[in-house]
């Protein structure tokens, strides 16, 4: 039985249709309230789950707010330029290994949360987000997809003159201000995907369709990029993986966020999520 986690009120829970589950109610204890928790126990979710419909609902989902299902990762890896039409409108060369960087971890927030805009240059990415949940070193893109616990959506908000205030550009801080992570709203199984290679992106701001994509359209997909990163370092249980962005990000056309702007994504299989600029 596939699943859907989420993180209501700092605790762990199953979402089934509008309704959620408190998981360490719904499991009688046997797993924890603790989000983190409860991805080093991902294989033990299915079960769970499973049995959700012998059971009454803690709540609906659209009366609370959702935090980060992975609310405290260890590592939070980003690929830039992962698509070509972005790298084009960026008029930067293809990279020919994944350009990665870091989003530090404390800018992490849920779906619902508020961007607090520090800059006038303040720009939003949508991006499919995969977690790791069996971690480990030297994973061969054959067996990837086995080693994460599920997809997530993601904006890599970005200040943009604060990421090209040097030389070379120091993506991590101009990525990862306070608020600049907003990762949800659920953590969705891979076995919920027809194809987990081809997820839709969409963001709009105030309505405006500024991003549509796919990840089929990834230069390196989520098993090559697993692959590449465990060839140097071991993945966590909990690690996110930004996957990249498309084209149409704000800096193209010099469209920067102000306050009071809404920005939706959604991400095929997983769901939407709108943060407010204050």
């Amino acid at each position: 039985m596939s699943f859907r986690l989420a993180n209501v009120a700092g605790r762990a829970a199953l979402v089934e249709g509008e309704h959620y589950y408190d998981l360490e109610t719904s499991s009688g204890g046997s797993l924890t309230s603790d989000p983190m928790a409860a991805l080093m126990a991902h294989a033990e979710l299915h079960a769970v789950a499973a049995g959700l419909g012998d059971m009454d609902p803690t709540g609906s989902v659209a009366d609370v707010e959702l935090g980060s299902p992975v609310p405290s990762p260890r590592s939070v890896f980003a690929i830039g330029l992962n698509y070509a039409d972005h790298a084009a409108e960026s008029s930067m060369e293809l990279p020919e290994v994944p350009l990665v960087f870091t989003k530090f971890p404390s800018c992490i927030v849920g779906a619902d949360a508020d961007v607090v805009l520090d800059s006038e240059a303040a720009d939003y990415e949508a991006e499919v987000v995969v977690v790791i949940g069996d971690g480990g070193r030297d994973i061969l893109a054959a067996d990837a997809w086995d080693h994460i616990a599920g997809v997530t959506g993601g904006q890599d908000i970005s200040d943009r003159a604060l990421q090209f205030a040097a030389k070379p550009p120091h993506f991590d801080l101009g990525k990862s201000r306070d608020t600049y992570g907003p990762v949800g709203p659920v953590l969705v199984s891979t076995d919920l995907f027809d194809d987990p290679n081809a997820i839709s992106i969409e963001c709009r701001v105030n309505g405006e369709v500024r991003q549509s994509s796919s990840t089929a359209s990834l230069i390196f997909d989520v098993p090559t990029l697993v692959e590449y990163l465990s060839s140097i370092l071991t993945l966590h249980t909990g690690d996110l993986i930004f996957t990249g962005t498309p084209d149409g990000v704000g800096a193209s056309k010099l469209m920067f966020l102000a306050p009071g702007d809404v920005i939706e994504t959604s991400i095929g299989g997983v769901g939407d999520f709108a943060n407010t600029c204050v």
